[in-house]
């Protein structure tokens, strides 16, 4: 059975040989120990240092070999994203122009400047001279949201190259879930406090941009969905470890419409859709999975999403992707990440619980390389059924 095959069925509730696996992504640091080499993939610090000295190139060179590279070594992955060999700017890309202050420092054209942060490998904008430029709630209106479609332009098709090599590459094999034009549900307008006073003080202002991004993200959808795609992969944390950032009350009303419409124009051109989604969410799960939500990822261990309790509660509406404990694989040993691999393999079989296995997020910056290399072993040793 090939792992399109695999996933697919498990997701009719039909017969499977071996338990599905998956990463939602895995960081550059494993893929280079993987590959034997550096690489671009996956080092957010390394990759925007090289757009912006025009090298843009060469990235997506890395992006494409190494990836391919990577998953052809891991080849009991299952489930294939485009977070590794994603989107790219198109070739005729013209990089902006930065003043490099020190090695981990950079200042833009417009006085924004830019550092390293090493604990996420990634360069994050440190001052902005317009921060103080915020949004005044009272000049919110919903008129000023209005749009003609007739300016939405295909964009330049050079973006999808490393998207469009990685399918051609395990298009017959493997379960892709791409790209697609972008999610609407919990739409945040500046700020998270502002944006989230929004849905109390203006409601009216979150229906209208709502209504917009719906139209817009539905039309550039024949664009983002690649041919190949088994399905796509929609993007929000929704929640903090204690629960939803809104009411579900206020989230039946004023997001869930807008990410049915959007699961539905969607599935117009896939037959799957995959949310992630971290915090707990299980308030709003009967939503998430009205409006068409095939695969749920992201179990936030910490904030009370048991696969377990999750599957018996909604398997047999929704199925759900991880179980494996991302703070294991960092800071656990070989032994402690062997055992809950083994552990979530006999809730599978002894319980007649079906789900993807997978980090309870991602393979991210931090883990241990013999800790990755015990979840493979201890998988493929106890994953056929």
């Amino acid at each position: 059975m090939t792992s399109k095959d695999r996933v697919k069925n498990l997701i009719k509730r039909e017969n499977i040989d071996k338990i599905p696996f998956g990463f939602y992504v895995v960081d550059y640091e494993i893929i280079e120990k993987i590959i034997g080499r550096p690489t671009y993939v996956r080092n957010k610090v390394k990759i925007q240092i090289a757009l912006w000295e025009g090298k843009r190139e060469e990235v997506a060179e890395s992006f494409k070999k190494d990836t391919v590279e990577f998953f052809k070594k891991i080849d009991c992955v299952d489930i294939l994203t485009f977070k590794e060999s994603g989107i790219l700017p198109p070739k005729n890309y013209i990089p902006p122009k930065m003043k490099k202050i020190d090695d981990k420092t950079w200042e833009d054209h417009v006085g924004k400047i830019y550092k390293v942060s090493e604990i996420t490998n990634e360069i994050t904008c440190v001052y902005n001279p317009n921060e103080n430029n915020k949004i005044n709630i009272e000049d919110l209106k919903p008129e000023i949201f209005e749009f003609s479609e007739d300016k939405i332009e295909e964009p330049d098709q050079s973006i999808f190259e490393c998207c469009d090599y990685l399918i051609e590459n395990f298009k017959e094999e493997k379960f892709i879930i791409g790209s697609h034009g972008g999610i609407t549900c919990l739409t945040i307008l500046g700020r998270m406090e502002t944006g989230l006073m929004l849905y109390a003080l203006k409601p009216e202002v979150i229906i209208a941009v709502n209504e917009r991004n719906v139209r817009v993200k539905n039309i550039l959808d024949k664009y983002f969905i690649r041919k190949g795609q088994d399905g796509v992969l929609l993007e929000q944390d929704m929640a903090g470890t204690k629960g939803p950032f809104i009411s579900p009350e206020i989230f039946r009303n004023l997001c869930y419409p807008y990410l049915k419409r959007r699961v539905e124009n969607i599935k117009e051109y896939v037959p799957y859709v995959f949310l992630h989604n971290c915090g707990n969410n299980i308030p709003l799960m009967d939503m998430i999975i009205d409006a068409g939500i095939d695969v749920y990822q992201s179990l936030q261990t910490n904030a009370g999403m048991d696969i377990e309790y999750l599957t018996k509660r909604y398997g047999d509406k929704i199925i759900f992707w991880g179980g494996i404990s991302t703070e294991i694989l960092i800071s656990g040993s070989i032994e402690d990440v062997r055992k809950n691999v083994r552990e979530l393999i006999g809730k599978f079989k002894k319980k007649n619980l079906k789900f993807i296995i997978g980090p309870s997020h991602s393979i991210a910056y931090g883990v241990k390389y013999d800790n990755f290399m015990a979840l493979i072993d201890e998988y493929e040793k106890n994953a056929y059924l």
